[in-house]
Protein backbone atom coordinates (compact mmCIF):
# COMPACT_ATOMS: atom_id res chain seq x y z
CA UNK A 1 0.00 0.00 0.00
CA UNK A 2 1.27 3.46 -0.90
CA UNK A 3 1.06 6.20 1.58
CA UNK A 4 0.46 9.58 0.24
CA UNK A 5 3.21 12.42 0.67
CA UNK A 6 1.33 14.60 2.73
CA UNK A 7 1.72 11.69 5.71
CA UNK A 8 5.54 12.46 5.59
CA UNK A 9 5.44 16.50 5.62
CA UNK A 10 3.37 16.17 9.05
CA UNK A 11 6.08 13.89 10.43
CA UNK A 12 8.96 16.35 9.61
CA UNK A 13 6.91 19.00 10.82
CA UNK A 14 5.86 17.80 14.15
CA UNK A 15 9.93 16.36 14.34
CA UNK A 16 11.04 20.15 13.73
CA UNK A 17 8.51 21.15 15.88
CA UNK A 18 9.61 19.18 19.13
CA UNK A 19 13.26 19.33 18.93
CA UNK A 20 12.70 23.11 18.67
CA UNK A 21 10.88 23.16 22.18
CA UNK A 22 13.72 21.12 23.27
CA UNK A 23 16.17 23.48 22.18
CA UNK A 24 14.57 26.26 23.36
CA UNK A 25 14.05 24.48 26.46
CA UNK A 26 17.68 23.61 27.24
CA UNK A 27 18.55 27.61 26.46
CA UNK A 28 16.92 28.40 29.32
CA UNK A 29 18.07 25.88 31.84
CA UNK A 30 21.77 27.35 30.74
CA UNK A 31 20.44 30.53 31.04
CA UNK A 32 18.40 30.17 34.51
CA UNK A 33 22.10 28.19 35.40
CA UNK A 34 24.31 31.03 34.79
CA UNK A 35 22.01 33.21 36.67
CA UNK A 36 22.07 31.32 39.57
CA UNK A 37 25.77 31.18 39.34
CA UNK A 38 26.33 35.12 38.75
CA UNK A 39 24.14 35.78 42.53
CA UNK A 40 25.63 32.75 43.80
CA UNK A 41 29.16 34.58 42.85
CA UNK A 42 27.97 38.37 43.70
CA UNK A 43 26.46 37.13 46.94
CA UNK A 44 29.84 35.02 48.08
CA UNK A 45 31.61 38.28 47.34
CA UNK A 46 29.29 40.55 49.00
CA UNK A 47 29.58 38.25 52.17
CA UNK A 48 33.79 37.88 52.10
CA UNK A 49 34.58 41.17 51.25
CA UNK A 50 31.98 42.72 53.78
CA UNK A 51 31.57 40.26 56.09
CA UNK A 52 35.08 38.16 56.35
CA UNK A 53 36.98 41.23 55.19
CA UNK A 54 39.25 41.36 58.48
CA UNK A 55 39.47 37.58 58.35
CA UNK A 56 41.09 37.47 54.97
CA UNK A 57 43.27 40.70 55.78
CA UNK A 58 44.84 39.14 58.61
CA UNK A 59 45.49 35.81 56.24
CA UNK A 60 47.33 38.32 53.75
CA UNK A 61 48.84 40.29 56.16
CA UNK A 62 50.58 37.11 57.51
CA UNK A 63 51.77 35.87 54.05
CA UNK A 64 54.06 39.06 53.96
CA UNK A 65 55.33 38.82 57.98
CA UNK A 66 57.99 36.47 59.25
CA UNK A 67 57.98 35.68 63.01
CA UNK A 68 60.83 35.07 65.37
CA UNK A 69 60.89 34.26 68.94
CA UNK A 70 62.19 36.40 71.58
CA UNK A 71 62.61 34.44 74.73
CA UNK A 72 62.15 35.24 78.25
CA UNK A 73 64.36 35.26 81.22
CA UNK A 74 63.78 32.56 83.56
CA UNK A 75 63.61 33.77 86.83
CA UNK A 76 66.20 33.03 88.97
CA UNK A 77 66.52 30.59 92.34
CA UNK A 78 67.78 32.04 94.96
CA UNK A 79 68.95 30.00 98.47
CA UNK A 80 67.81 30.80 102.08
CA UNK A 81 69.91 33.86 102.24
CA UNK A 82 69.20 35.27 98.36
CA UNK A 83 72.31 33.77 97.10
CA UNK A 84 72.02 32.97 93.20
CA UNK A 85 71.99 29.07 92.63
CA UNK A 86 70.14 29.58 88.88
CA UNK A 87 70.26 32.67 86.58
CA UNK A 88 70.57 33.57 82.89
CA UNK A 89 73.34 34.14 80.47
CA UNK A 90 72.89 36.16 77.28
CA UNK A 91 72.88 34.17 74.08
CA UNK A 92 72.09 34.27 70.12
CA UNK A 93 70.68 32.57 67.91
CA UNK A 94 71.94 32.56 64.14
CA UNK A 95 69.28 31.97 61.49
CA UNK A 96 69.41 32.70 57.56
CA UNK A 97 66.90 33.64 55.28
CA UNK A 98 67.51 32.13 52.03
CA UNK A 99 65.85 34.39 49.84
CA UNK A 100 68.17 37.66 51.21
CA UNK A 101 71.44 35.95 51.24
CA UNK A 102 73.16 37.31 48.71
CA UNK A 103 76.64 36.06 48.74
CA UNK A 104 75.85 32.64 49.59
CA UNK A 105 79.83 31.08 50.23
CA UNK A 106 80.86 34.51 52.02
CA UNK A 107 78.04 33.42 53.98
CA UNK A 108 79.01 29.80 54.63
CA UNK A 109 82.52 30.15 54.93
CA UNK A 110 81.95 32.88 57.66
CA UNK A 111 79.32 31.07 60.01
CA UNK A 112 81.79 27.76 59.40
CA UNK A 113 84.44 29.90 60.95
CA UNK A 114 82.59 31.77 63.67
CA UNK A 115 80.19 28.76 64.91
CA UNK A 116 83.00 25.80 64.74
CA UNK A 117 80.40 23.85 62.68
CA UNK A 118 81.22 21.74 59.47
CA UNK A 119 81.17 23.47 56.19
CA UNK A 120 78.47 21.27 54.42
CA UNK A 121 76.54 21.27 57.47
CA UNK A 122 75.85 24.83 57.24
CA UNK A 123 75.78 24.79 53.31
CA UNK A 124 72.91 22.42 53.73
CA UNK A 125 71.05 24.78 55.88
CA UNK A 126 72.45 28.19 53.97
CA UNK A 127 71.09 26.59 50.83
CA UNK A 128 67.94 24.98 52.13
CA UNK A 129 64.91 27.01 50.77
CA UNK A 130 62.70 28.32 53.83
CA UNK A 131 61.43 31.44 55.32
CA UNK A 132 64.09 30.86 57.75
CA UNK A 133 66.25 28.16 59.24
CA UNK A 134 68.01 28.10 62.48
CA UNK A 135 72.24 27.29 61.98
CA UNK A 136 73.27 27.42 65.58
CA UNK A 137 71.88 28.24 69.15
CA UNK A 138 72.66 29.12 72.31
CA UNK A 139 75.85 30.50 70.78
CA UNK A 140 78.28 33.13 73.14
CA UNK A 141 77.23 36.89 72.66
CA UNK A 142 80.42 37.88 71.45
CA UNK A 143 80.63 35.37 68.83
CA UNK A 144 77.15 36.81 67.84
CA UNK A 145 78.29 40.38 68.26
CA UNK A 146 81.23 39.48 65.65
CA UNK A 147 78.69 37.31 62.78
CA UNK A 148 76.05 40.65 63.42
CA UNK A 149 78.93 43.79 62.73
CA UNK A 150 80.06 41.32 59.91
CA UNK A 151 76.47 42.74 58.15
CA UNK A 152 76.09 39.99 56.22
CA UNK A 153 72.49 40.06 54.15
CA UNK A 154 70.16 37.55 54.81
CA UNK A 155 71.95 36.44 58.37
CA UNK A 156 69.62 36.94 61.57
CA UNK A 157 71.26 37.35 64.95
CA UNK A 158 68.89 37.26 68.02
CA UNK A 159 69.73 37.71 71.05
CA UNK A 160 67.52 35.53 74.23
CA UNK A 161 68.93 34.02 76.88
CA UNK A 162 70.35 30.50 78.67
CA UNK A 163 69.85 29.02 81.75
CA UNK A 164 73.45 29.16 83.63
CA UNK A 165 74.59 27.25 87.31
CA UNK A 166 76.76 29.72 88.58
CA UNK A 167 78.63 26.81 90.67
CA UNK A 168 78.33 23.91 88.12
CA UNK A 169 77.59 20.81 90.19
CA UNK A 170 76.45 22.30 93.59
CA UNK A 171 72.81 21.15 93.87
CA UNK A 172 72.74 19.37 90.93
CA UNK A 173 69.81 16.85 91.42
CA UNK A 174 67.97 19.35 93.95
CA UNK A 175 67.70 22.29 91.26
CA UNK A 176 67.73 20.10 88.15
CA UNK A 177 68.40 21.83 84.82
CA UNK A 178 66.09 23.30 81.29
CA UNK A 179 66.01 21.84 78.27
CA UNK A 180 66.96 24.03 74.63
CA UNK A 181 63.17 25.26 74.78
CA UNK A 182 64.02 26.88 78.53
CA UNK A 183 61.66 24.42 79.98
CA UNK A 184 62.11 22.73 83.48
CA UNK A 185 63.69 18.91 82.77
CA UNK A 186 64.38 17.67 86.74
CA UNK A 187 64.30 19.02 90.17
CA UNK A 188 62.73 22.15 90.97
CA UNK A 189 63.27 23.41 87.96
CA UNK A 190 60.31 21.76 86.63
CA UNK A 191 58.67 21.19 89.73
CA UNK A 192 58.03 25.11 89.48
CA UNK A 193 58.44 25.96 86.16
CA UNK A 194 54.81 27.47 85.79
CA UNK A 195 56.91 30.34 88.25
CA UNK A 196 59.75 30.34 86.49
CA UNK A 197 59.29 29.97 82.67
CA UNK A 198 57.89 33.40 81.60
CA UNK A 199 56.87 34.54 78.63
CA UNK A 200 58.45 34.50 75.15
CA UNK A 201 58.06 37.50 73.31
CA UNK A 202 57.82 37.73 68.95
CA UNK A 203 60.10 39.91 66.49
CA UNK A 204 57.26 40.42 63.00
CA UNK A 205 58.58 41.84 59.87
CA UNK A 206 57.33 42.74 57.10
CA UNK A 207 57.84 41.26 53.29
CA UNK A 208 57.33 41.07 49.63
CA UNK A 209 55.97 38.22 47.58
CA UNK A 210 59.87 37.20 47.26
CA UNK A 211 60.28 36.78 51.17
CA UNK A 212 62.44 39.95 50.86
CA UNK A 213 62.37 42.17 53.82
CA UNK A 214 60.95 45.98 52.66
CA UNK A 215 62.83 48.89 53.89
CA UNK A 216 61.16 51.60 55.53
CA UNK A 217 58.53 49.32 57.44
CA UNK A 218 59.23 48.73 61.29
CA UNK A 219 59.33 45.72 62.97
CA UNK A 220 56.70 44.74 65.16
CA UNK A 221 57.43 43.49 68.57
CA UNK A 222 55.93 41.65 70.91
CA UNK A 223 58.24 41.84 74.62
CA UNK A 224 58.96 38.95 76.25
CA UNK A 225 57.91 39.15 80.16
CA UNK A 226 60.48 37.30 82.54
CA UNK A 227 59.30 34.58 84.85
CA UNK A 228 59.69 35.15 88.91
CA UNK A 229 61.96 34.50 91.39
CA UNK A 230 62.07 31.27 93.89
CA UNK A 231 63.41 31.21 96.81
CA UNK A 232 64.35 28.06 98.57
CA UNK A 233 65.06 27.08 102.13
CA UNK A 234 68.40 25.31 101.14
CA UNK A 235 72.11 27.00 101.71
CA UNK A 236 74.84 27.37 99.87
CA UNK A 237 77.38 27.19 102.89
CA UNK A 238 75.40 23.55 103.94
CA UNK A 239 75.22 22.55 101.09
CA UNK A 240 78.42 23.48 99.71
CA UNK A 241 80.44 21.43 102.98
CA UNK A 242 77.89 18.67 102.94
CA UNK A 243 79.22 17.85 99.68
CA UNK A 244 82.92 18.31 100.06
CA UNK A 245 82.02 15.77 103.53
CA UNK A 246 80.41 13.15 100.72
CA UNK A 247 82.64 13.44 98.35
CA UNK A 248 85.38 13.31 100.93
CA UNK A 249 84.39 9.95 102.66
CA UNK A 250 82.72 8.51 99.37
CA UNK A 251 86.65 8.47 97.65
CA UNK A 252 88.32 7.42 101.08
CA UNK A 253 85.86 4.79 101.09
CA UNK A 254 85.84 4.02 97.74
CA UNK A 255 81.70 3.93 98.16
CA UNK A 256 79.32 3.83 94.86
CA UNK A 257 77.89 7.00 96.06
CA UNK A 258 76.86 8.76 99.22
CA UNK A 259 73.86 11.23 100.04
CA UNK A 260 73.69 13.55 102.77
CA UNK A 261 70.91 15.13 103.96
CA UNK A 262 70.30 18.39 106.21
CA UNK A 263 66.70 19.88 107.23
CA UNK A 264 64.60 20.95 110.05
CA UNK A 265 62.94 18.60 111.93
CA UNK A 266 60.24 21.09 112.88
CA UNK A 267 58.67 22.65 109.83
CA UNK A 268 60.44 20.48 107.03
CA UNK A 269 62.77 22.86 105.07
CA UNK A 270 65.65 21.16 103.51
CA UNK A 271 69.41 23.03 103.89
CA UNK A 272 71.14 20.50 102.01
CA UNK A 273 70.56 17.58 100.09
CA UNK A 274 73.54 15.82 98.44
CA UNK A 275 74.05 13.15 95.81
CA UNK A 276 77.43 12.28 94.95
CA UNK A 277 78.72 11.92 92.43
CA UNK A 278 76.63 15.11 91.47
CA UNK A 279 77.14 16.30 87.70
CA UNK A 280 77.84 19.49 86.05
CA UNK A 281 73.96 21.73 84.92
CA UNK A 282 75.75 23.79 82.76
CA UNK A 283 76.39 20.08 80.84
CA UNK A 284 73.91 17.75 81.66
CA UNK A 285 74.25 16.24 78.82
CA UNK A 286 77.61 14.63 79.37
CA UNK A 287 78.50 11.71 81.87
CA UNK A 288 80.27 12.32 84.62
CA UNK A 289 82.34 9.47 85.37
CA UNK A 290 85.46 9.42 83.87
CA UNK A 291 85.31 5.41 83.28
CA UNK A 292 82.15 5.57 81.34
CA UNK A 293 82.83 6.91 77.96
CA UNK A 294 79.67 7.17 75.55
CA UNK A 295 81.59 6.70 72.64
CA UNK A 296 80.55 3.36 71.96
CA UNK A 297 76.93 3.66 73.65
CA UNK A 298 73.72 3.54 71.16
CA UNK A 299 71.25 5.77 72.09
CA UNK A 300 69.60 4.19 74.59
CA UNK A 301 72.31 2.96 76.62
CA UNK A 302 73.65 6.71 76.69
CA UNK A 303 70.22 7.55 77.68
CA UNK A 304 69.81 5.10 80.40
CA UNK A 305 72.73 6.49 81.55
CA UNK A 306 72.04 10.08 82.14
CA UNK A 307 68.84 8.84 83.73
CA UNK A 308 70.91 7.60 86.45
CA UNK A 309 73.33 9.83 86.52
CA UNK A 310 70.33 12.71 87.44
CA UNK A 311 68.23 9.81 89.65
CA UNK A 312 68.21 12.02 93.23
CA UNK A 313 68.97 9.55 95.95
CA UNK A 314 67.23 10.72 98.66
CA UNK A 315 64.33 10.62 96.74
CA UNK A 316 64.06 8.33 94.20
CA UNK A 317 65.50 5.12 95.48
CA UNK A 318 64.51 3.27 98.44
CA UNK A 319 66.73 1.08 100.47
CA UNK A 320 66.68 -0.99 103.81
CA UNK A 321 67.27 1.33 106.84
CA UNK A 322 68.25 -1.05 109.28
CA UNK A 323 69.14 0.25 112.20
CA UNK A 324 67.87 3.64 111.47
CA UNK A 325 64.41 1.85 111.79
CA UNK A 326 64.49 0.74 115.09
CA UNK A 327 64.14 4.48 116.31
CA UNK A 328 59.70 3.80 114.93
CA UNK A 329 60.13 0.42 116.33
CA UNK A 330 60.78 1.82 119.71
CA UNK A 331 58.25 4.59 119.18
CA UNK A 332 55.69 2.28 118.26
CA UNK A 333 56.54 0.10 121.14
CA UNK A 334 56.19 3.00 124.11
CA UNK A 335 53.64 4.31 122.58
CA UNK A 336 51.52 0.86 122.55
CA UNK A 337 52.97 0.34 126.38
CA UNK A 338 54.23 -3.07 125.14
CA UNK A 339 57.98 -2.19 127.10
CA UNK A 340 59.16 -0.09 129.89
CA UNK A 341 63.15 1.83 130.05
CA UNK A 342 64.07 -0.80 132.70
CA UNK A 343 62.52 -4.43 131.32
CA UNK A 344 65.66 -6.80 130.98
CA UNK A 345 66.26 -8.98 127.79
CA UNK A 346 68.99 -11.57 127.09
CA UNK A 347 70.77 -11.47 124.00
CA UNK A 348 72.94 -14.85 123.35
CA UNK A 349 74.41 -13.30 120.10
CA UNK A 350 70.89 -14.49 118.29
CA UNK A 351 66.90 -15.10 118.67
CA UNK A 352 64.94 -18.24 117.72
CA UNK A 353 61.38 -17.10 115.63
CA UNK A 354 59.86 -20.02 114.30
CA UNK A 355 62.49 -21.93 112.80
CA UNK A 356 64.73 -19.16 112.15
CA UNK A 357 67.68 -17.97 113.85
CA UNK A 358 68.09 -14.22 113.33
CA UNK A 359 71.51 -13.29 114.24
CA UNK A 360 72.71 -10.18 116.15
CA UNK A 361 75.35 -7.89 114.91
CA UNK A 362 77.64 -8.95 117.92
CA UNK A 363 78.04 -12.76 117.33
CA UNK A 364 79.00 -13.86 121.04
CA UNK A 365 76.00 -11.36 121.94
CA UNK A 366 75.04 -8.60 124.64
CA UNK A 367 74.26 -10.88 127.58
CA UNK A 368 71.73 -9.33 129.77
CA UNK A 369 70.85 -5.72 129.21
CA UNK A 370 67.91 -3.41 129.84
CA UNK A 371 65.81 -1.53 126.98
CA UNK A 372 68.26 1.65 127.46
CA UNK A 373 71.23 -0.12 126.78
CA UNK A 374 69.31 -2.51 124.05
CA UNK A 375 68.96 0.49 122.10
CA UNK A 376 72.45 1.83 123.07
CA UNK A 377 73.83 -1.18 121.78
CA UNK A 378 71.80 -1.81 118.51
CA UNK A 379 70.72 -4.93 119.95
CA UNK A 380 68.60 -6.78 116.69
CA UNK A 381 67.17 -9.49 119.81
CA UNK A 382 65.96 -6.43 121.59
CA UNK A 383 63.60 -4.88 118.74
CA UNK A 384 62.88 -8.52 117.61
CA UNK A 385 61.04 -9.04 121.09
CA UNK A 386 59.54 -5.69 120.81
CA UNK A 387 58.24 -6.03 117.41
CA UNK A 388 56.71 -9.51 118.56
CA UNK A 389 55.03 -7.78 121.78
CA UNK A 390 53.73 -5.23 119.16
CA UNK A 391 52.19 -7.26 117.19
CA UNK A 392 51.34 -7.65 113.24
CA UNK A 393 47.94 -6.08 113.66
CA UNK A 394 49.12 -3.08 115.47
CA UNK A 395 53.00 -2.83 113.97
CA UNK A 396 51.55 -2.30 110.55
CA UNK A 397 48.33 0.63 112.03
CA UNK A 398 51.58 2.13 113.08
CA UNK A 399 53.16 1.62 109.57
CA UNK A 400 50.37 4.11 108.65
CA UNK A 401 49.62 6.09 111.72
CA UNK A 402 53.64 7.72 111.47
CA UNK A 403 53.19 8.42 107.65
CA UNK A 404 55.04 5.49 105.98
CA UNK A 405 53.00 4.16 103.77
CA UNK A 406 52.10 7.52 102.31
CA UNK A 407 54.59 9.73 100.17
CA UNK A 408 56.24 12.72 102.22
CA UNK A 409 54.85 14.84 99.63
CA UNK A 410 58.86 16.33 99.00
CA UNK A 411 58.60 19.11 96.37
CA UNK A 412 60.70 17.29 93.74
CA UNK A 413 59.40 15.39 91.07
CA UNK A 414 59.55 11.28 91.32
CA UNK A 415 59.46 10.90 95.01
CA UNK A 416 59.24 6.97 95.54
CA UNK A 417 56.78 4.91 97.87
CA UNK A 418 57.12 2.40 100.47
CA UNK A 419 57.80 -1.50 99.82
CA UNK A 420 56.82 -3.33 102.16
CA UNK A 421 55.02 -6.49 102.90
CA UNK A 422 50.92 -7.39 102.12
CA UNK A 423 49.82 -7.38 105.85
CA UNK A 424 48.37 -10.70 105.27
CA UNK A 425 52.21 -11.86 103.69
CA UNK A 426 53.61 -10.87 107.08
CA UNK A 427 54.23 -13.76 109.14
CA UNK A 428 56.14 -14.23 112.53
CA UNK A 429 60.09 -14.27 110.98
CA UNK A 430 58.89 -11.22 108.49
CA UNK A 431 57.64 -9.10 111.64
CA UNK A 432 61.23 -9.93 112.92
CA UNK A 433 63.24 -8.64 110.47
CA UNK A 434 61.07 -5.81 109.70
CA UNK A 435 61.87 -4.81 113.82
CA UNK A 436 65.34 -3.94 113.31
CA UNK A 437 64.66 -2.76 109.87
CA UNK A 438 64.95 -5.18 107.26
CA UNK A 439 62.84 -6.91 104.43
CA UNK A 440 61.35 -3.69 103.51
CA UNK A 441 62.22 -0.38 101.82
CA UNK A 442 61.89 2.90 102.23
CA UNK A 443 63.60 6.48 100.95
CA UNK A 444 66.12 8.44 102.81
CA UNK A 445 63.54 11.42 103.25
CA UNK A 446 60.84 9.06 104.16
CA UNK A 447 63.01 8.00 107.39
CA UNK A 448 64.10 11.88 107.45
CA UNK A 449 60.87 12.95 107.82
CA UNK A 450 59.41 10.12 110.22
CA UNK A 451 62.21 10.56 112.53
CA UNK A 452 61.43 14.22 112.60
CA UNK A 453 57.57 13.80 113.58
CA UNK A 454 59.18 11.48 116.10
CA UNK A 455 61.26 13.47 118.10
CA UNK A 456 59.66 17.55 117.14
CA UNK A 457 56.68 16.57 119.56
CA UNK A 458 54.84 13.94 117.48
CA UNK A 459 54.18 16.70 114.48
CA UNK A 460 54.64 14.86 110.75
CA UNK A 461 56.03 17.42 108.60
CA UNK A 462 56.03 17.99 105.05
CA UNK A 463 59.79 18.41 103.83
CA UNK A 464 60.69 21.07 101.66
CA UNK A 465 62.66 23.24 99.26
CA UNK A 466 60.14 26.26 97.83
CA UNK A 467 59.39 28.98 100.38
CA UNK A 468 58.47 32.21 98.03
CA UNK A 469 57.70 33.26 94.49
CA UNK A 470 59.27 36.93 94.02
CA UNK A 471 58.49 39.31 91.34
CA UNK A 472 60.88 41.76 89.35
CA UNK A 473 60.75 44.24 92.55
CA UNK A 474 62.00 41.45 94.90
CA UNK A 475 58.65 41.38 96.14
CA UNK A 476 56.80 38.33 97.85
CA UNK A 477 53.93 37.64 95.62
CA UNK A 478 53.32 34.16 97.19
CA UNK A 479 53.92 32.07 99.77
CA UNK A 480 54.56 28.24 99.96
CA UNK A 481 52.34 26.47 103.05
CA UNK A 482 52.85 22.96 103.55
CA UNK A 483 50.69 20.43 105.54
CA UNK A 484 51.41 19.17 109.13
CA UNK A 485 49.90 16.32 110.68
CA UNK A 486 49.98 16.34 114.63
CA UNK A 487 49.92 13.77 117.54
CA UNK A 488 51.86 11.18 115.84
CA UNK A 489 53.13 9.91 118.75
CA UNK A 490 52.29 11.60 122.45
CA UNK A 491 54.89 14.34 123.89
CA UNK A 492 55.86 11.92 126.35
CA UNK A 493 56.79 9.13 123.40
CA UNK A 494 58.75 11.67 121.60
CA UNK A 495 60.21 13.18 124.87
CA UNK A 496 61.38 9.86 125.83
CA UNK A 497 63.04 8.82 122.48
CA UNK A 498 64.63 11.92 122.12
CA UNK A 499 66.49 10.69 125.74
CA UNK A 500 67.20 7.69 124.18
CA UNK A 501 68.86 8.62 121.14
CA UNK A 502 70.95 11.24 123.11
CA UNK A 503 72.31 8.15 124.74
CA UNK A 504 73.17 6.56 122.12
CA UNK A 505 75.62 9.04 121.30
CA UNK A 506 76.77 9.62 124.57
CA UNK A 507 77.09 6.23 125.57
CA UNK A 508 76.23 3.67 122.73
CA UNK A 509 77.13 2.80 119.16
CA UNK A 510 76.84 7.06 117.65
CA UNK A 511 79.61 8.50 120.20
CA UNK A 512 81.28 8.76 116.76
CA UNK A 513 79.08 11.67 116.29
CA UNK A 514 79.84 13.39 119.11
CA UNK A 515 80.36 16.88 119.56
CA UNK A 516 82.19 18.38 122.36
CA UNK A 517 79.52 21.46 124.00
CA UNK A 518 76.42 19.93 122.19
CA UNK A 519 73.58 17.41 123.57
CA UNK A 520 73.07 14.98 119.65
CA UNK A 521 70.67 12.45 119.68
CA UNK A 522 71.16 9.85 116.65
CA UNK A 523 71.28 5.99 115.99
CA UNK A 524 73.69 3.89 113.43
CA UNK A 525 72.67 1.49 111.12
CA UNK A 526 73.92 -1.04 108.78
CA UNK A 527 72.28 -2.95 106.47
CA UNK A 528 72.94 -5.69 103.92
CA UNK A 529 71.66 -5.29 100.26
CA UNK A 530 69.87 -7.59 98.21
CA UNK A 531 70.94 -10.68 96.63
CA UNK A 532 73.01 -11.35 100.54
CA UNK A 533 75.65 -13.26 98.76
CA UNK A 534 77.08 -10.04 97.28
CA UNK A 535 78.21 -9.10 100.55
CA UNK A 536 77.08 -5.63 99.90
CA UNK A 537 76.63 -2.75 102.57
CA UNK A 538 74.59 0.19 103.35
CA UNK A 539 76.49 2.63 106.08
CA UNK A 540 73.69 4.95 107.52
CA UNK A 541 73.78 7.57 110.13
CA UNK A 542 70.81 9.92 111.54
CA UNK A 543 71.10 12.35 114.21
CA UNK A 544 70.02 15.73 115.25
CA UNK A 545 70.67 18.31 117.49
CA UNK A 546 70.47 19.98 120.21
CA UNK A 547 68.75 16.51 121.75
CA UNK A 548 66.71 18.70 124.15
CA UNK A 549 64.94 20.94 121.57
CA UNK A 550 65.91 20.08 117.70
CA UNK A 551 66.90 22.58 115.58
CA UNK A 552 68.40 20.15 112.66
CA UNK A 553 68.40 16.79 111.61
CA UNK A 554 71.05 15.15 109.56
CA UNK A 555 71.36 11.74 107.47
CA UNK A 556 74.09 10.43 106.02
CA UNK A 557 74.06 7.19 104.25
CA UNK A 558 76.92 5.71 102.10
CA UNK A 559 76.43 2.81 99.43
CA UNK A 560 78.51 -0.29 99.22
CA UNK A 561 81.81 0.92 100.75
CA UNK A 562 85.15 -0.83 100.96
CA UNK A 563 86.84 -1.72 103.79
CA UNK A 564 84.73 -1.43 107.38
CA UNK A 565 81.26 -0.46 106.90
CA UNK A 566 79.89 0.16 109.91
CA UNK A 567 77.76 2.82 110.33
CA UNK A 568 79.14 3.75 113.33
CA UNK A 569 82.95 3.95 112.17
CA UNK A 570 82.34 5.99 109.36
CA UNK A 571 78.65 7.55 108.30
CA UNK A 572 78.24 9.01 111.92
CA UNK A 573 81.59 11.13 111.95
CA UNK A 574 80.60 12.30 108.76
CA UNK A 575 77.40 14.07 110.85
CA UNK A 576 79.64 14.48 113.66
CA UNK A 577 81.98 16.99 111.60
CA UNK A 578 79.15 18.40 109.91
CA UNK A 579 77.23 19.50 113.33
CA UNK A 580 80.74 20.83 114.55
CA UNK A 581 80.70 23.29 111.53
CA UNK A 582 77.27 24.20 111.45
CA UNK A 583 75.54 24.35 114.35
CA UNK A 584 77.69 27.66 115.39
CA UNK A 585 76.41 28.97 112.01
CA UNK A 586 72.92 28.17 112.63
CA UNK A 587 73.54 30.53 115.88
CA UNK A 588 73.54 27.30 117.78
CA UNK A 589 75.51 27.74 121.36
CA UNK A 590 76.92 25.11 123.01
CA UNK A 591 75.49 23.87 126.07
CA UNK A 592 78.97 23.67 128.13
CA UNK A 593 77.34 21.82 131.34
CA UNK A 594 77.17 19.03 128.68
CA UNK A 595 80.68 16.94 128.75
CA UNK A 596 80.41 13.23 127.81
CA UNK A 597 83.32 11.02 128.70
CA UNK A 598 84.27 8.75 125.48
Amino acid sequence: MTLPGGFFVQKKNAFYKRNYTFHKRKVWIVFLLCMAMTVGLIGRLVYLMGFRSDYYYEKAENLHERERDIKAARGEILDRNGKVLATNRTVCTISVIHSQIREAETVIDNLSELLEMNSSEVRKRVEKISSIERIKSNVDKKTGDKIRNLGMAGVKVDEDFKRFYPYDALASKVLGFTGADNQGIIGLEVKYDKYLKGVDGKILTTTDARGIELDGVAEDRKEPVAGNTLKISLDYNMQKYAMQMAEKVRQEKQAEKTAILLMNPQNGEIYAMVNVPEFNLNRPFELNTEEESDENMTDEQKQDALNQMWRNGCINDTYEPGSTFKIITASAGLEEGVVRLTDQFQCPGYKMVEDRRIRCHKVGGHGTENFVQGIQNSCNPVFIELGLRIGVDRFCDYFHKFGLMNLTGVDIPGEAGTIMHKKENIGQVELATISFGQSFQITPIQLAATVSALINGGKRVTPHFGTEILNEDGKVTKEFHYSEKKHIVSEKTSETMRILLESVVSEGSGKNAYVEGYRIGGKTATSQTLPRSANKYISSFVGFAPADDPKILGMCVIYDPQGIYYGGTIAAPVIGNIFENILPYLGIEKQLEMQYTR
